[in-house]
């Protein structure tokens, strides 16, 4: 296998139905105990993070799960599953198999909670974390959007007719390059009759619609309290146009807790993909330096 490509790699976890198999991709040296795992937003998969993962991968082994229910991960049985404290669980689950010496996250939106989660735990072996365009507010804007797509029945006859409806709902990513937004729209498809269909189960919407203003009010307390256990060094990206990461919640989350470093990206939303040089210089930076 080149060099230039992951393993696909796989881990049985313990749910509420049993065990479930999440699947995961792995770069560079396997015998590296230095790990850097990515983890990706609500709908996406760990292909996101090719780019970022090419580039760590001389100096980590860089891990990029599926979340259970997206891209070669199994769907489960009963949706109410698909929640954050399960996704922790199946996180260290992983990392029990990856036994890390030295342990790094980049977690991008759904990705960055999973973290905050799993960096707030006693005796956390998250040593360095980076949330993309995330945090313990989530403006309910942003939620009523990603609702209007999240678990739609959909089925595109080519690769170009699924990216052009991809970015249609993907305009907070970014300025992207045609090539760029191909790379990023090819794992996200599976094939369907005559084409391709989400690479995602449609029951993650389920508990995702149970959202109303009031549950997320309520939730932010208990977010506020994981982001103010987190003791590692944290870097905080926000993309300038986030509808879901607000400013002020942003200018918080450097003065409580982890007192994150902030890196704001002028003419990107939710959320920056990691792609472009100055994204993945900030995160490098971050992570390698002193």
């Amino acid at each position: 296998m080149s060099a230039s490509e992951p393993r696909l790699r796989d881990v049985s976890c313990l749910g509420a139905c049993g065990l479930h198999r999440m699947a995961y991709w792995e770069w560079g040296d396997p015998a590296n105990d230095r790990v850097l795992v990515c983890v990706h937003g609500l709908s996406r998969q760990g292909r996101d993070f090719d780019t970022l993962a090419r580039a760590m991968a001389a100096d980590y082994r860089v891990v990029c799960p599926d979340v259970v229910g997206r891209g070669r991960s199994a769907w489960l049985k009963n949706p109410a599953g698909y929640a954050i404290p399960a996704y922790v669980a199946d996180m260290v689950t992983l990392l029990a198999r990856l036994n890390a010496r030295t342990l790094h996250w980049v977690g991008t939106s759904m990705g960055g909670l999973i973290g905050m989660g799993l960096a707030a735990l006693p005796d956390s072996p998250v040593q360095r974390l980076v949330l993309n365009d995330v945090g313990p507010k989530i403006e309910f804007v942003s939620l009523q959007r990603i609702g209007q797509y999240l678990g739609q029945p959909a089925h595109w006859a080519s690769l170009d007719e699924a990216a052009d409806a991809l970015w249609a709902i993907s305009q907070g990513f970014g300025p992207h390059t045609r090539a760029q937004w191909l790379d990023l729209t090819r794992p996200q498809l599976a094939p369907d009759a005559d084409g391709f269909k989400p690479h995602y189960d449609p029951a993650i919407a389920v508990p995702f619609r149970q959202v109303t203003a009031e549950v997320a009010a309520a939730g932010e307390a208990a977010l506020w309290a994981s982001y103010d256990a987190i003791r590692c060094p944290t870097l905080l990206l926000r993309g300038a146009q986030s509808d879901l990461l607000s400013a002020a919640t942003a200018d918080e989350m450097t003065r409580r807790g982890p007192q994150a470093r902030l890196r704001v990206f002028d003419g990107v939303g939710h959320a920056p993909m990691l792609v472009q040089p100055d994204q993945v210089a900030a995160v490098r930076e971050f992570l390698l330096g002193p």
